[in-house]
Order: structure tokens, then sequence, then C-alpha cells
């Protein structure tokens, strides 16, 4: 086994102003660091317990299948926040079969994210 010491998301943007403009201003992720200079520098947000690097260009969006998952404390709160920061909502929350109380927004090169509440009530908040 490897022993992983850090992690975080690598994302390599179509257009890094619009997505930094994205991830920092309207979601308002905090930065961790930065580094490098001019368009394609690297901005690294905290994502609760991981980080998610914006750095580099890329010629087309990610692949389809990548998607961000994070947990908020009150995903009605962030629905209005976000929409208050213009944030396109894909589906505003709705309590799943399985629990979770899920939204769903996309950045702009159409990576989906999926915010999520975990009721009081939910297994996730209990340890066996």
């Amino acid at each position: 086994m490897v022993h992983v010491l850090s992690s975080r998301t690598l994302l390599r943007p179509t257009d890094p102003e619009r997505s930094r403009a994205f991830y920092g201003e309207r979601l308002g992720l905090a930065v961790h660091r930065e580094f490098g200079t001019g368009p394609e520098r690297g901005t690294v947000y905290f994502l609760g317990g991981g980080f998610l690097e914006v750095s580099g260009r890329s010629e087309g969006p990610p692949a389809p299948g990548l998607q961000l998952w994070l947990q908020v404390a009150d995903v009605a709160a962030a629905h209005e926040e976000l929409v208050g920061r213009g944030v396109v909502v894909v589906r505003p929350p709705v309590r799943e079969p399985w629990g979770l109380i899920e939204m769903w927004i996309a950045d702009p090169d159409g990576v989906r994210i999926v915010v999520v509440e975990v009721p009081a009530d939910h297994p996730l908040r209990f340890r066996p």
C-alpha cells in the first residue's frame, strides 16, 4: 500500500480565468495557495477535507464522468446564496430516496457538482 500524505483533484479548465472566477468568487471557496504567473497559473482551493487545484489549460472540457461532491451544513441556504451569486442551478435541492438532500450545479466547463446536506437522522452521521 502506498502511504498517501496529501491529495487533491486537478482540474485543467478550457478558460482558467473563468474557472477561477467560478470557484473563487461564485462558489466562494477559500484559497489554500497560488503558484506560477499568467493566465494559466495555479490556484489551489480548500475543499472540505481535500483540495481542488485549478491550473493549466485544456483544449476541451474534462471527461463527462468527472463530478465533484461537496457537503454543506444547509443545502437550502447554499442554494439561496449560490443563486444570489449568479450560479446556474441544474437541479434545486431534493431529498433523495437514500436520505441525502442534493442540489446539482455545474462549473463553466460543465463539470457537474453535487452539493449535499446530510440530515441529522441519516446513517452517515453515525459511526457503527
